[in-house]
């Protein structure tokens, strides 16, 4: 190895992707963090997940498709960890880069308990392309379509 392979912290490593140096790494292992962090927002991991934002994780972290912790729990049908979210202050009304919005995609799914904690939370039901209450019709969710109709009659829509 001559001193061209090699960088101030060591020697470079190989991997399948070239060389990779230590800023590299860190690179990688902040990557790694992000994927654990939305895997346990996905899969209702609501220990861990809220372990990392007492840390100071922020509670609206967006992935790459600006899908939030709390659109990912929620479309998983993930109820207690949707409540620990809106706990620590998570936004029920921002909308991914597709433009939907974690309620709707709690209705899309048919998580009953989820719509509840979310209108609970303030959900707009009319936020969003398509909206919750559109998406109800869509998919012919009587039962879900109630419960966001029963929760909002009173904002005059």
């Amino acid at each position: 190895m001559t001193d061209h392979d090699r960088d101030a912290d060591g020697p470079v490593q190989e991997s399948p992707r070239g060389p990779v140096g230590p800023s590299d790494e860190g690179e990688e292992r902040a990557l790694d963090f992000a994927h654990r962090l939305f895997e346990h927002a996905r899969n209702g991991r609501s220990r861990e997940l809220c372990g990392y934002l007492d840390l100071g994780v922020p509670v609206n972290s967006t992935d790459a498709d600006g899908n939030t912790l709390l659109m990912l729990a929620a479309c998983g049908g993930h109820d207690a960890t949707v409540k620990a979210l809106l706990t620590r202050g998570a936004d029920p009304d921002r909308v991914n880069d597709r433009g939907q919005t974690p309620l709707t995609g709690a209705v899309y799914t048919g998580a009953r308990a989820v719509v509840a904690t979310l209108l609970t939370g303030d959900a707009d039901p009319y936020l969003g392309s398509p909206n919750a209450l559109e998406t109800a019709r869509f998919f012919d969710r009587a039962d879900l379509l109630e419960l966001l109709e029963v929760e909002h009659l009173d904002d005059g829509r």
